[in-house]
């Protein structure tokens, strides 16, 4: 982006090293809330005797990293799957607890997301509101479907699962794999069928719910405080409906750690995007340095962090033996 657009480290600097700071920490302050979510949900659908708290802490911000440098937000499960079943979980006990984590973050941010877009189709800006309604229809329907269908009947690999298997790897070892991806298929529905619907699974979503809108709350506040810098009217609301349409499109899987799409969003957002045709004004708007500079206080530095957290779970002491309970990956 400094090398497209006329925005320079000057105009960047120009927010002020306090806005900077404080949006920095509202990151923090999300990321850890998420980290925090994850740590309850497993005390809470697995029991005490998992690990020490900051090792799952370490272990979500780990996943974290990650998520956060791959397209469309993925890859993070398979890395706090593998760390509850390095430390003696069942696959699918590990994956009913981050597929709770998914959910979470899909009913939160598709709702925010759908209030985003009305809200943009009530002041006139139809081509983002319509935007972020067709990109977060989809996600919320494919996950509660899921949802819904793990908790009636099992989920299996398709039968073509095997004959595309054969061609990397020899016949034996597809089976076993696709064997042991299925059994944990059938775990996790089974976990499905024990939780959904009853009292005390509701009551642990549902704080985990909150925990996620207080991290989303945070994400807006990591953009409002920079927006003061430069005098702008942008309000709490606004800030956290723009930095929710940015997650959203986010989400797209084209870029990594939706680069680019981020920026989009959150301009296009605060700038009521009307049609195709106003995405030229990008280059010369004003509130560029301020978005550039949210991104790197809100993704860049944190990366940095979520990367000693991965590098001490693949390199510390407790992990420097590969587990036979693993049945995804080994650090």
């Amino acid at each position: 982006m400094f090398a497209f657009t006329p925005v320079s480290l000057n105009d960047i600097s120009s927010v002020g090293i306090f806005p900077f700071l404080l949006s920095f920490i509202a990151t923090m302050a999300r990321i850890l809330l998420q980290a925090v979510r994850f740590y309850y949900f497993v005390r809470k659908f697995i029991g005490d005797g998992v690990s020490s708290f900051w090792k799952i802490i370490y272990a979500r911000l780990a996943g974290e990293f990650v998520t956060q440098t791959t397209p469309s937000y993925v890859g993070g499960e398979i890395v706090r799957i593998a760390f509850l079943t390095k430390n003696k979980v069942p696959t699918g006990k590990a994956a009913w607890v981050t597929t709770m984590e998914i959910i979470a973050d899909v009913f939160v941010g598709t709702i925010l997301a759908f209030i985003a877009g009305f809200h943009a189709l009530l002041t006139g800006a139809f081509f983002i509101g319509i935007l972020l309604i067709l990109i977060a229809l989809p996600t919320f329907c494919f996950w509660f479907f899921l949802l819904i269908y793990s908790s009636k009947k099992n989920i299996r690999l398709p039968s073509f699962s095997l004959k595309l298997s054969k061609r990397f790897v020899s016949e034996e070892k597809a089976l076993r794999g696709i064997n042991s991806v299925n059994k944990a298929l059938d775990d996790l529905c089974m976990m499905s069928r024990e939780n959904f619907g009853s009292s005390k699974s509701v009551k642990i979503f549902s704080i985990g719910i909150g925990i996620t809108l207080l991290a989303f709350i945070f994400q807006g506040l990591s953009f409002l405080v920079l927006t003061h810098s430069i005098n702008s009217d942008i309000g709490l609301f606004s800030s956290f409906m723009a930095t929710s349409a940015s997650t959203v499109l986010g989400t797209l899987p084209i870029t990594i750690g939706g680069s680019g799409l981020t920026e989009l969003g959150l301009w296009g957002y605060i700038n009521h995007l009307n049609d195709f045709s106003q995405l030229g004004n990008i280059i010369s708007d004003s509130q560029l340095n301020v978005i550039i500079a949210w991104r790197i206080a809100s993704y860049h530095i944190p990366l940095i962090i979520m990367w000693i957290a991965l590098m001490k779970l693949a390199l510390g002491k407790s992990y420097s033996k590969p587990s036979s309970h693993s049945t995804l990956v080994s650090f």
